[in-house]
């Protein structure tokens, strides 16, 4: 990995660059949902964990951004965050069941926030910061691949509408630039945590080619 670092060295501020504009891309792409969502007047079908999990992962990575004095993620962070409580703010309007789909899951975000935002502060600071970055890559990855959870469900309906694909990808596209960065960096939690999230995005992007919208198939089929 040192040489293919070496070799992209002087890429490293255009690869940064691109991966943190195309991050900013992926965060608009949330859009889309709440434009399904304003169309049906409601959520149904559509979970809010996109949305309330990428707050809390935004501001998790933004603290590590600040670990690293890294201006490029923490930036991109930045931007997540806002966007993120924006699309929380729509969701909520709509909600039918708040406390189920909104104040739970966001009570149970902030406390683990506050868990982890006191865990730096006590543990020994020279091994707290690849210590939190294998947690957050955790964290990460559970809201990637948290589409999957219904996988049983997709195969059996062939129906893939579940994931949401403007996100997944966009998702995709990011995981491979930061991946590269990560490279770049020597930061093996990145590539790590970039090489395995492209991994779960490339299979819910063939789950969603392999079965779209039963709406879409009919079309397809008459």
């Amino acid at each position: 990995m040192k040489q293919i670092s070496i070799l992209l060295q002087p890429y490293k501020d255009l690869v940064g660059a691109a991966a943190g504009f195309v991050t900013i891309l992926q965060f608009f792409s949330g859009g889309f949902l709440c434009k399904d969502i304003y169309k049906k007047k409601s959520t149904a079908g559509i979970p809010s964990m996109p949305f309330i999990g990428g707050v809390i992962i935004g501001i998790l990575m933004l603290k590590y951004s600040i670990m690293l004095n890294d201006s490029t993620m923490l930036i991109v962070n930045a931007a997540a965050i806002v966007l993120n409580v924006l699309y929380t703010l729509f969701y909520t309007t709509y909600s039918q069941d708040k406390i189920t789909e909104i104040f739970k899951p966001l009570s149970y975000g902030i406390g683990l926030v506050a868990i982890l935002f006191g865990y730096i502060a006590l543990e020994d600071p020279s091994v707290v910061e690849d210590r939190y970055g294998l947690i957050i890559t955790v964290l990460l990855l559970s809201l990637i691949a948290s589409p999957l959870a219904e996988l049983g469900d997709i195969l059996k309906t062939k129906d893939a509408s579940r994931i949401p694909f403007p996100i997944t990808f966009t998702g995709t596209i990011c995981a491979f630039l930061w991946l590269l960065y990560g490279v770049i960096l020597l930061n093996q939690f990145m590539v790590f945590q970039n090489g395995v999230g492209l991994l779960l995005c490339v299979i819910q992007l063939a789950l969603c080619f392999m079965y779209p919208k039963k709406e879409q198939h009919k079309k397809k089929t008459k």
